[in-house]
């Protein structure tokens, strides 16, 4: 009766590999993890013609697929519990709609589902051998390695690598989407994702202090909220297994958004999060003569402006909100005060447009230290980008629960956005904070009256 029940098993296995009439990303289980899986990929082909019934494909059955056209290539990475990852079905669609391509998204779940993650990643440089016998034929056939795009989540970034260094560097495009730490922190870079695996790299950090990589690793590497603890992510281990993978799958999201254009994440050169938080580095688009670089599918923009004299690694850094559409408006809120002694302290602004709608930042990312007749120049983030200002608030605080409070005397005020900076810059003169108080008032263009 076992043998019978073992031989059905094996036969529906067998038939939901190959007699699919839709063909989807394999299924197992965590007991799957536990006794351990061989290596198998499976290769699932989505176009405009066949985007919501996958064909199942290899280097001799090429299916819809068109050569003349881009090639996206999604790996997925370490899957310990053998489940589909949540967001491969959404990934592919919004690729899709964005444009006339072949998605094929690379199945190795048999050899990524494993409790033993070393094997996973062992697996890595055998999966790349599979992906570089398909896209030899490819070639073949007449593709062009400009045309090939491959994104790759965690272990699926470092696969990505190893595909393109076979091919020299030459591939079109490689995204890595939070490339995996562990076992390859610290490796040379033929043994991980690095630069040199394509024309242009780009790689978005979301959890660099667990399961992501730290250093840079692109052309060009995004590091939002400083590449760790994102917003709308648990905090404590409380939050049960999203605490462990929110971080890590943030990366994901993020470049998801990139693709549903409900907004523009914009990053900003720097060489560090704290420079970034402190208004350091908010000069793209503006004085430097280039555009700000855009995290996600449009990243490649920026790599006409990889040029010589520009650093072959740029480093880029951005905040996002806690939830979809991920989006953060930045103002500069520039203060000059006249107090006859220095004060420090932290401001919080609130806007409000002519509809009612709020937005509030509170920029205490380190104390300001406002001096006489000194400009301070403020980075404020708001979740909201309202077009008309109608009504500003300030809060000033120094932090002290105890002792005396403080007045912040302001000689101007001017908010300036930096998405749109064709706007009005708006301003108000003459204006006293008392501490911890909110005063509100109604700003003026700052061209209706000289200081």
């Amino acid at each position: 009766m076992l043998r019978l029940y073992l031989f059905i098993s094996l036969l529906c296995l067998v038939r939901s590999d190959t007699d699919e009439p839709c063909p989807s990303f394999t299924r197992l289980s965590f007991h799957s993890a536990v006794v351990g899986t061989e290596l198998n990929v499976r290769l699932l082909l989505y176009t405009r013609e066949n985007s919501s019934c996958a064909q199942l494909i290899n280097s001799s059955t090429f299916g819809n697929l068109n050569i003349t056209k881009k090639t996206t290539f999604i790996v997925h990475g370490f899957r310990l519990t053998g489940s589909p990852p949540v967001w491969w079905e959404d990934l592919v669609m919004a690729l899709l709609n964005v444009e006339d391509m072949n998605v094929v998204v690379v199945d190795w779940n048999r050899g990524a589902t494993t409790v033993l993650y070393n094997q996973a990643a062992s697996n890595t440089k055998k999966v790349a051998l599979i992906l570089k016998e398909f896209i030899d034929q490819m070639l073949a056939k007449g593709a062009s390695l400009d045309d090939i795009y491959m994104i790759g989540v965690s272990l699926g970034a470092h696969i990505s690598g190893f595909v393109g260094e076979m091919y020299d560097g030459q591939l079109g495009r490689i995204t890595g989407l939070d490339p995996a730490g562990p076992l390859f922190n610290g490796k040379p870079p033929q043994d991980r994702l690095d630069p040199s695996d394509a024309q242009f790299v780009d790689v978005i950090h979301s959890d660099t202090d667990a399961l992501g990589f730290k250093d840079p690793l692109g052309n060009i590497d995004f590091y939002p909220n400083g590449g760790s603890d994102q917003p709308g992510c648990p905090q404590t281990i409380f939050g049960g297994m999203q605490y462990f993978k929110c971080d890590h799958q943030m990366s994901v999201f993020l470049y998801l958004s990139s693709l549903r254009k409900n907004c523009t994440i914009t990053a900003y050169p720097c060489d560090s999060y704290r420079d970034y938080r402190n208004g350091k580095c908010i000069n793209c688009g503006t004085s430097q003569g280039k555009p700000c670089p855009l995290l996600g599918y449009y990243a490649d923009r920026w790599k006409d402006y990889l040029n010589e004299q520009d650093p072959p690694m740029i480093k880029a850094f951005l905040d996002t909100a806690d939830k979809e559409p991920y989006c953060i408006y930045h103002y500069f809120v520039d203060i000059i005060t006249w107090n006859k002694n220095i004060r420090r302290g932290s401001i919080t602004i609130k806007l409000r447009d002519e509809a009612g709608n709020i937005t509030e930042s509170k920029i205490n990312h380190e104390p300001a230290t406002f001096q006489k007749y000194h400009q301070v120049s403020l980075l404020a983030r708001f979740n909201q980008d309202l077009d008309k200002v109608a009504e500003i608030s300030l809060v000033f605080s120094t932090g002290s629960a105890i002792g005396p409070k403080y007045k912040l005397r302001i000689l101007r005020m001017k908010l300036r956005s930096l998405a749109h900076p064709e706007r009005p810059q708006l301003c108000r003169y003459d204006l006293v904070l008392m501490e911890n108080v909110e005063t509100f008032f109604q700003p003026i263009l700052c061209q209706q009256q000289q200081m």
